[in-house]
């Protein structure tokens, strides 16, 4: 927000400088963004009168002026457009020195143009660093003591002060917010503005409804008749305007916006000669369409807020007016309102449309809901005295159950201390909060406070201790040092930490990916089909409306990203969250594990044939994940089906019989829309599910010799090798101490629905040699199973 020195003295004047100032308001919490003045450097610049004027011998668009404000009239050349007999001017007299770019100044001299003498120059509002409009001479009031230097008849001796604030300070979006930290920052007294009720003249009302009351608890309008909008805002106005940051527009417009800016309460005039009926605050129809103020067309979801008449919505409300109704010159009789809308309920509305106004930037924060009537008043008396009129009865529609009520808190007086860590005197507590305009009353164990209506960010005790120590100075807080035995958590040596992860694959090739939690819909629609999404009510922007189920749709864009961009070797894995609705209202979060490869096997070099990768690659880099979490082999992979996966290049990753995740290639027409050119493989786990194992533990090594027995069998293709292993290793016997999958045969001699596997068994004992017998028993056995369980017959 940005806002005059000056204006802001008007309401408080303490006895110190700008720095002082702009230092003070920034250690209470309302940071300036910084300061600059409000005009160029420059001298020698008057107010001057054009007192004759006719047109250049040799220039067509060249006049020469005659200009009373300096010692005496002289003759000045000018190239305005604007430049007439009797308009009043800032003057540049020989030897002025106005603003440039690189702050030297420029010299005004004496000067021929086209062979007419020139003494001086006529100025508009970008040569004095003053306004961006360079369309002709700057036209000042009519009433401007001609001969007056425009410093001081502008008051040009003053600086533009911007605060950046932070949305719970919306109290503060106001020189009445500041004014009053002001005072209560240096213990004055603040120049509140007394608004008296404007006495009406005529009884001329207009009807108004208000079907929202939740969204819009209080309503207030009124009537005035016979305005006379072609006359132009005062130079006071316009320049209260200019400094602030916004551009004079009419004077209906600049009063609401004076308003806005003196009070923080948006208002807003509508031509009361199109207005058909009546006012209705009510939620709009899907699909109703309205044309704005900047003449943009939006069409209108049903949970939008809008001022309509008996015709259709004139209004967004909190947002902007409808060009329908605006006000412009021909406008004779307006009707003015000044609501309050819930917070919580606009907020996100003007985003959602892609608007950000002045008056949704306060709705959204919170305006006083005490603040309507008040600045309706003032609003009613300045366009009286500007445009004058006749004004009728305010009209004020309030739902009092619908508004907000004050906050009241507790304050324990040990809070302070051990909080701010000082002891403050109960009467300084009391103070502080009393010029802060809260209600406060003295208890047993401290005090009970009552917020004013302008605090919308008071809600529990630490807010209060919080102004206690803006009020007190964050810079006069003792510093004192922590003293604290700070135990060594205990860590538990069966959890694989994350960070152990992140390096074996970063050992093994693989970059990590930070991918963004919101995703495009459309994205996940593809990547993830079947899952449930949160989708955000305030969404940074459209294509990042939903919460993402899954690590894919992030890494594939990534992926698409790198290729686009000629990087055909990538790998990549990213650790975060996904999130799953489980019907509670907040989705359950699960940290996963995801990767994606692609490209050659190996980086580009002498040694290596151009190979690219395929599923057994990215297999092998996960079972090293696995094996570092747990390498007791309680992780097995099998068949399985995923959405965004290759159907017949899937597995399922489970644990103990537990599913914990997949991997798999691309499905060829997910790829396809993704305009990917080559294959790529995915993985992802659940990290909770993978990370805890086992404690090791020593176990003695055999002295004793092992036995190996090598078998081939033939079993059907459709049977995993998976369940092969595991029935060899049931039907073994407890001296099996290592069973290998060393072949697999299809083709020739074998059965074209059947396939060969070929597996090496080593038995060992701990205590003895074991002999043939005992180790033929235990192959038989495993024969034997194999022939039960999968009809598996022995190769020859």
């Amino acid at each position: 927000m940005k806002l005059s020195e000056q204006w802001l003295r008007e309401w408080v004047n303490p006895s110190i400088n700008t720095a002082e100032l702009v230092e003070q308001l920034t250690m209470a919490g309302l940071e300036v963004e910084g300061t600059e003045p409000v005009a160029g450097e420059f001298t020698g610049v008057v107010v001057g009168e054009i007192i004759a004027i006719e047109q250049h011998p040799d220039a067509d668009k060249l006049r020469v002026c005659q200009v009373a404000g300096g010692d005496e009239t002289v003759q000045v050349v000018c190239g305005a457009p604007n430049a007439r007999m009797g308009i009043k001017i800032p003057f540049a007299t020989v030897g002025a020195k106005l603003p440039t770019d690189d702050g030297k100044g420029f010299k005004i001299k004496k000067a021929k143009l086209r062979g007419v003498e020139s003494h001086g120059m006529l100025c508009s509002q970008v040569e004095l660093a003053m306004g961006e409009d360079s369309d002709g001479i700057w036209e000042l009031a009519a009433d401007a003591p001609t001969g007056q230097d425009i410093r001081e008849y502008l008051q040009l001796n003053d600086t533009i002060i911007e605060v950046d604030l932070t949305p719970n300070r919306a109290d503060c979006l106001s020189v009445a917010g500041i004014a009053r930290e002001t005072g209560v920052l240096n213990k004055i007294a603040v120049n509140d503005l007394t608004v008296a009720a404007v006495a009406a003249t005529i009884d001329d009302v207009f009807p108004v409804a208000v079907s929202a009351s939740a969204d819009c608890p209080r309503y207030v309008g009124r009537v005035i008749r016979n305005v006379d909008a072609t006359k132009p805002s005062p130079l006071w106005l316009q320049e209260k305007l200019r400094r602030a940051g916004l551009r004079s527009i009419d004077a209906v417009v600049d009063v609401t916006n004076y308003v806005l800016l003196e009070l923080g309460q948006p208002l807003h005039a509508f031509d009361l000669n199109l207005l058909s009926g009546g006012i209705n605050v009510r939620q709009a129809t899907q699909g109703e369409k309205i044309t704005l103020l900047d003449g943009q067309e939006l069409e209108l979801r049903d949970d939008a807020l809008v001022i309509a008449d008996q015709k259709q919505a004139v209004a967004l409300a909190g947002i902007m007016g409808g060009a329908a109704t605006a006000v412009s010159s021909a406008t004779k009789n307006i009707f003015l309102e000044s609501a309050f809308f819930a917070p919580v309920k606009l907020a996100g509305r003007a985003r959602s449309y892609g608007l950000h106004t002045d008056s949704s930037h306060r709705f959204e924060r919170g305006v006083d809901y005490q603040l309507q009537a008040k600045a309706c008043e003032r609003a009613t008396q300045l366009l009286l005295d500007i445009v004058g009129g006749e004004a009728g009865p305010l009209i004020e529609v309030t739902s009092e159950p619908d508004l907000p009520k004050a906050a009241e808190l507790n304050l324990r007086a040990n809070r302070i201390e051990r909080v701010l860590g000082l002891t403050m005197d109960r009467a300084e507590v009391k103070d502080i909060l009393s010029r802060l305009g809260m209600d406060v009353t003295d208890t047993e164990e401290g005090w009970k406070v009552v917020a004013p209506s302008w605090r919308f960010d008071m809600a529990i005790e630490a807010d209060l201790l919080e102004e206690l120590a803006r009020i007190y100075g964050y810079n006069r807080l003792p510093v004192t040092k922590i003293h604290a035995e700070l135990g060594l958590r205990a860590k538990p040596e069966a959890l694989t930490e994350l960070q152990q992860i992140r390096s074996q694959l970063v050992a093994n090739g693989y970059q990590e990916a930070i991918t963004y939690s919101f995703i495009d819909p459309k994205m996940h629609q593809l990547v993830c089909p079947n899952d449930e999404a949160v989708v955000l009510n305030n969404p940074i922007s459209a294509d990042m409306s939903v919460m993402r189920t899954s690590l894919w749709p992030g890494l594939l864009a990534a992926m698409q990203h790198n290729l686009n961009r000629q990087q055909s070797r990538v790998r990549l894995f990213e650790a975060g969250l996904s999130f799953i609705p489980d019907g509670s209202g907040l989705p359950k979060q699960e940290q996963m594990l995801a990767g994606a490869i692609t490209g050659r096997r190996k980086p580009e070099s002498w040694l290596e044939n151009g190979e690219t990768v395929d599923f057994y690659d990215l297999k092998g880099d996960v079972e090293g994940v696995l094996a570092l979490c747990d390498p007791s082999g309680s992780f097995e992979f099998a068949r399985g089906e995923c959405d965004g996966l290759h159907p017949g290049q899937t597995a399922e990753i489970r644990r103990n019989g537990k599913f914990v995740g997949y991997i798999g290639a691309i499905h060829p027409q997910l790829q396809k829309k993704l305009g990917i050119s080559q294959t790529v493989y995915l993985f992802q786990v659940n990290v909770a599910a993978i990370s805890s194992g086992k404690v090791p533990g020593f176990s003695e090594l055999s002295k004793y010799p092992e036995v190996r027995r090598d078998i081939a069998v033939i079993i059907d293709r459709e049977i995993e090798a998976g369940a092969v292993q595991k029935a060899v290793k049931a039907a073994a016997g407890s001296d099996l101490t290592n069973l290998r999958l060393f072949d697999i045969y299809e083709g020739k001699g074998i059965d074209t629905k059947r396939k060969s596997l070929a597996l090496g068994l080593t038995f060992q004992h701990s205590s003895r040699t074991l002999n043939e017998d005992e180790v033929n028993v235990c192959v038989d056995q495993v024969i034997k199973a194999l022939e039960t369980q999968f009809a598996a017959t022995l190769r020859n």
